[in-house]
């Protein structure tokens, strides 16, 4: 421990030149109890993205000891809704965080200690992993895919860096939340040399209405782009890339079927849907559509933030397992007429499978299924993300 807290020999004095220069930077917002207040806003948005970001993950790729219920319906809704809009009311905290802190990147001496060493050197995944994290997901939300790794995977173990790098970040400026928020902060002001001085006088921006500015902003932010998920805040819905309430149907379209190619094999007329089970059996879209039709009330929700109602009618999943023999507590997947795709075939657990709610649609606010949202038919569940929720499906199979 000694040898991590032992001070270092002090720097030539004729090195502290530019910004290591004493006064370098003078402006009075530089200030410990601001740079503390806007680390916890923080550490709230940045907690719930990362939890809900959890949830998104293990929804899309549960662990085999896991199932995922499918009550109540509007649950992946909540959760997906919290974990973008966190997002984006973390952009300006984060940019005017760094603004208020970036002066102690050239504080002298540059470095104190091996553990002073140590803390400047964690604060690099910080800054980085954070900037990464909403630049990307700003990205994906936009639909804008310029890098050449896969989304999902790499925003998952960015996460889990950038949150470990948080927590090793927070145990480190304890003292100096500890001196500089919260009643009786002023005896506790000798815990850390990092503590806020009465604010001198001066024109421009106080202390105060920086925050006071942050704070609006995100809430702007946030007013402004939950109308993506929030039902009645679809007119506010100005920043964010998508209205809930545009597309065919009066529902938004992520992947269409020109782009899965799949716009000759969904207009077949001989398509089939195949279900496969102890009794497996083939129907052609006529048997199919005239088959025991159900009509369900259900939210879609896509990773990217928007959900929307939607009122969709179609067979119940769960009648097409049981004509085919499959049993209660069998996994099936459902697979799509697209070649390829990480998200062309999806497996559908008991809660699921057998919930009166899960239909294979064929039609959508009441018309036949529009290409684009999956026609002929296509799956729909309650509580499950949008990618999982397979369009122009012709096989299900008994896992």
């Amino acid at each position: 421990m000694r040898v991590l807290t032992r001070r270092f020999p002090h720097p030539p004095a004729f090195l502290r030149q530019g910004p290591l220069r004493e006064g370098a930077f003078p402006s009075r917002l530089h200030d410990p109890r601001v740079a503390a207040l806007l680390g916890i806003w923080l550490g709230i948005t940045f907690g719930v993205c990362f939890f809900t970001g959890l949830v998104s993950h293990f929804m899309q790729h549960p662990p085999s000891w896991l199932a995922w219920p499918a009550r109540p319906v509007w649950l992946y809704r909540v959760t997906q809704g919290l974990h973008v809009a966190t997002g984006l009311a973390s952009v300006p905290l984060l940019l005017a965080k760094l603004w208020t802190v970036y002066p102690r990147l050239w504080e002298w001496p540059p470095v104190r200690s091996a553990a002073h060493a140590l803390e400047r050197v964690t604060i690099v995944p910080l800054i980085a992993g954070a900037l990464f994290q909403l630049a990307t997901g700003i990205a994906n939300i936009a639909q804008w895919y310029r890098f050449r790794f896969f989304f999902t995977v790499t925003h998952y173990w960015v996460a889990w860096i950038t949150i470990g790098a948080l927590l090793i970040h927070i145990a480190a400026k304890l003292a100096v939340v500890q001196a500089n928020v919260g009643p009786g902060r002023a005896g506790r002001a000798h815990l850390t040399d990092r503590h806020s001085e009465p604010e001198p006088p001066g024109d421009g921006l106080s202390r105060r209405g920086l925050v006071v500015a942050v704070g609006t902003a995100a809430g702007v932010i946030t007013l402004t782009t939950a109308g993506q998920f929030v039902p009645g805040l679809a007119r506010l819905d100005l920043l964010a890339p998508r209205r809930p309430d545009l597309g065919p149907q009066r529902l938004p379209v992520n992947r269409t079927a020109a782009a899965a190619r799949v716009l000759a094999l969904a207009r077949d007329p001989a398509y089939q849907l195949e279900v496969v089970g102890p009794r497996p059996f083939t129907l052609s879209l006529g048997e199919l559509l005239a088959f025991d039709h159900h009509t369900s009330k259900l939210p879609i929700t896509c990773v990217e933030g928007w959900a929307a109602d939607a009122t969709w009618h179609g067979p119940r999943l769960r009648d097409l397992l049981d004509a085919a023999g499959v049993p209660p507590d069998a996994t099936v997947r459902v697979e799509s007429l697209e070649a390829r795709g990480g998200y062309r075939t999806s497996e559908v657990n008991p809660p699921h499978a057998r919930d009166p709610l899960t239909l294979l649609a064929t039609g959508l606010n009441g018309a036949e299924l529009d290409l684009d949202h999956g026609y002929p038919a296509r799956l729909i569940a309650p509580n499950r993300p949008g990618v999982l929720q397979t369009k122009w499906v012709h096989r299900v199979v008994m896992l």
